[in-house]
């Protein structure tokens, strides 16, 4: 059997080529290789150094469109784009590189169109040294997505010393919130500096207990209101949120572990690249949106689409539901009870129409709720108003929303009702009574947790 052709005999061999035929060859075989045939001859070094060449390479293996740096700084050609990501990210694996990448430049496209407010508090990419700095003050290597991560944008913002710009970063985390009675949350993608602050903080409460639980864990992201904590797993590249029991180390994982591969030569992903990755979908395609809040607004966690969210009208008033999953609430604690925050959205979109009559509003008067952990039916309320409201809904106006939460002592259930309407107004009724459906929304744990 003939041996196969040396490197020297497969370059001489391209010396015979010119124009499409020896571009197509060199495309194919990307951008290393192109680079070694540039020392063969001047013929191969006059081809290699056709930019529209770099351009393709810069485009496959990096996604740039534009000759910039990673500062997005411009540069004078693509050969020279390309030389400059290898120095700086040659040590990861150029698809991993391309896919954060794509995330960051996605996420910040999105910001900067719908919350740039968000956007500003954005850091720039840590270096490598100060990657290593973190991970000796913390005795933890990072996984490489995350470092990866880490290299395009070293979180946001943390706090600062002053109170009133505190008060003003607060709900601009990037993961964002929910806020059901006094209870709020607002979570922020952390920085090095402030992962590796609130870690040694986690440990050092757990050894004032006694208590060691052997992981290698730091804090990737935190809520600036009520605590509630993300946990990555250095050494399986597993993410978890903690419960209300976190100072005693009792945690639940918040991505699927089946998807989670660390140690992939090709394309390794842990838990914090999938759940951002999971997170920025949901933003994209609306199913968390952007709500006010007081003179600010945040990224609420409530889903605005279906099957999480659903939506029921009757006689004109429509009605929206859906639920988020809080394992950080203490009435929460434990693997029995669950707390879930559900925010209800009440409005008339045209018109309150009762019997083939037009009325020109119409009143809240009363609530039924019916609750079941999976088939059977836990709880069944009746009450007057919504959290002491009766509100009165106009047509074409915004949503009425308010949120509220019930326990679940299960993994799974569901929440159904109906609210009862005036027609007019609760004191000076125009018409008769009548029932709005409130279509059956879940209650579950869910396979990301934000």
């Amino acid at each position: 059997m003939a041996s196969p052709p040396t490197e020297p005999a497969v370059a001489a061999g391209l010396e015979s080529l010119e124009g499409l035929a020896l571009d197509t060859i060199i495309s194919k075989a990307g951008a290393r290789p192109a680079g070694a045939l540039a020392c063969v001859s001047t013929h191969l070094r006059a081809a290699v150094a056709d930019d529209v060449l770099w351009r393709r390479f810069c485009a496959q293996d990096l996604g740039l469109d534009a000759p910039l740096d990673p500062e997005d700084h411009p540069l004078p050609s693509f050969k020279d784009t390309y030389k400059v990501w290898l120095e700086s990210f040659g040590m990861y694996p150029l698809p991993l590189v391309k896919r954060v990448k794509l995330f960051w430049s996605s996420l910040k496209g999105w910001l900067s169109e719908n919350f740039p407010e968000a956007l500003r508090t954005l850091s720039q990419g840590a270096s490598e040294a100060q990657i290593r700095t973190a991970e000796d003050d913390l005795g933890i290597k990072l996984p490489m997505a995350t470092k990866l991560l880490y290299r395009f944008c070293n979180g946001q913002l943390p706090f600062s010393r002053n109170h009133f710009e505190n008060v003003r970063m607060a709900p601009l985390g990037i993961i964002g919130g929910y806020v059901f009675y006094n209870h709020s949350v607002n979570v922020h993608l952390s920085s090095l500096e402030q992962m590796v602050e609130e870690t040694k903080e986690f440990y050092a409460e757990l050894n004032e207990q006694g208590l060691s639980n052997g992981l290698k864990l730091v804090l990737v992201a935190s809520s600036w209101y009520h605590a509630k904590s993300f946990l990555l797993n250095c050494s399986n590249g597993e993410l978890y949120v903690g419960t209300a029991n976190l100072p005693a180390g009792e945690m639940m994982p918040c991505v699927p572990k089946s998807l989670i591969k660390p140690t992939n030569s090709d394309m390794p992903q842990d838990g914090l690249l999938l759940w951002l990755e999971e997170h920025l979908r949901r933003l994209q395609n609306g199913m968390i949106k952007i709500r006010p809040l007081k003179t600010s607004r945040y990224i609420c966690l409530y889903p605005e689409a279906p099957p999480l969210c659903t939506s029921a009208t009757t006689n004109g008033v429509k009605v929206r539901a859906s639920a988020v999953f809080a394992p950080e609430h203490p009435h929460g604690e434990g693997h029995a009870g669950r707390l879930y925050s559900y925010s209800i959205r009440l409005s008339v979109p045209e018109a309150c129409m009762l019997g083939g009559v037009y009325y020109p509003s119409c009143q809240l008067h009363s609530r039924h709720w019916i609750i079941r952990c999976g088939d059977r039916v836990v709880s069944d309320v009746r009450g007057e108003g919504v959290i002491g409201k009766y509100p009165l809904l106009l047509p074409g106006q915004e949503e009425f929303v308010y949120e509220s939460c019930t326990p679940l002592h299960g993994s799974t259930g569901s929440v159904e009702g109906s609210f009862t309407f005036v027609p007019g107004r609760v004191t000076r009724p125009e018409g008769k009574p009548f029932e709005v459906t409130v279509a059956p929304f879940p209650l579950e744990t869910p396979e990301y947790i934000f």
